[in-house]
């Protein structure tokens, strides 16, 4: 099989406080970017009903976009999974609450000083049609407040991840940068051989829509393949205007 390109792209959600940077004025930067980028594989996060939902229509025909909300009823904010059509079968997709409870959905850690909202991570079994083997493809966004429940959930995808006997890309919005412990469970349970950061070697990837001068990085793709390069996504604000307060970042990825 060769190198598939995967991205992970917090896109921010729609809030009327972002000003000319809310989501739908956006649209057109943000679809423009995916065209010009056209990873193989998209993990999405701060995906609102209705964004999953223009997601689906605006890249009908080129990608198949799966996932639910975080909620109890499966609305809300989720963590969408973008599979290029024509290159990968999907097998399956397991929804996974970032709980003690995790088939019980909107369940969240009650003791880890977490924000109120649930997290979500999403499992898709794929297959490449020039592939023999099925991979895994995880996508998540850990809490923006606590940083226990930051490392409890982690935590909870590397034991997951452990578990399984086959390849695998990690994306997400960790909300954590790469010296934390939140980030560094993951080696400690998966095992440092068998997941590399393809995103090590960049930069910030939080700008706030160009307010930080320094930008953090909180936005990773790991994986237990080979990376051959990765790259943070420019994003020049032109006019004032940003595809996100994220830079979508990228990996090019071999098993």
């Amino acid at each position: 099989m060769s190198a598939i390109k995967v991205m992970s792209f917090n896109m921010r959600t729609q809030s009327e406080a972002d000003g000319e940077n809310q989501f739908r004025a956006r649209k057109e930067r943000i679809m423009s970017m995916l065209d010009r980028e056209a990873p193989d594989i998209i993990g999405f996060q701060e995906v609102t009903d209705e964004m999953r939902l223009w997601l689906r229509e605006a890249l009908g025909g080129r990608y198949t976009v799966v996932g639910c909300g975080r909620q109890s009823d499966y609305t809300g904010e989720s963590v969408a999974v973008a599979l290029r059509n024509g290159a990968f079968e999907l097998i399956s997709l397991t929804p996974l609450w970032l709980s003690e409870t995790p088939d019980i959905p909107g369940s969240r850690y009650e003791d880890a000083e977490q924000s109120k909202w649930p997290r979500l991570s999403v499992v898709a079994t794929v297959k490449h049609y020039d592939g023999n083997e099925p991979f895994y493809v995880i996508n998540t966004h850990l809490d923006h407040l606590g940083a226990r429940a930051r490392y409890m959930g982690m935590k909870q995808n590397a034991e997951f991840i452990s578990g399984i006997d086959k390849n695998y890309v990690y994306t997400g919005d960790m909300n954590a940068t790469p010296d934390t412990e939140e980030i560094k469970v993951l080696a400690a349970v998966v095992g440092a051989d068998k997941c590399v950061d393809a995103t090590a070697e960049l930069g910030g990837t939080f700008h706030g829509f160009g307010r930080l001068d320094d930008k953090v990085k909180i936005d990773y793709i790991f994986t237990n393949g080979r990376s051959t390069g990765a790259y943070a996504v420019p994003d020049d604000g032109a006019d004032g205007l940003y595809y996100s307060d994220h830079h979508a970042v990228c990996a090019m990825i071999e098993f």
